[in-house]
């Protein structure tokens, strides 16, 4: 039985071309790829991983 979430994207995506899509695993995984490219690279990131990228992305440390 396949444990992984369905792929989302961002509502501020819309229907543009440059959109990122993510999905879940029951286990708290991520996978994340590029939605012009479905079948393309995917990357892979723990729980944690993801949790310190959340956070800092919250607190604006990734912003120019």
């Amino acid at each position: 039985m396949d444990q992984w979430g369905a792929w989302r994207k961002a509502q501020a995506s819309g229907s543009g071309s440059g959109c990122v899509e993510m999905r879940s695993h029951t286990d708290g995984r991520r996978e994340v790829r590029d939605s012009k490219d479905p079948s393309g690279s995917i990357l892979a990131f723990s729980r944690f991983e993801w949790q310190c990228f959340i956070d800092g992305a919250k607190n604006g440390e990734f912003d120019d």
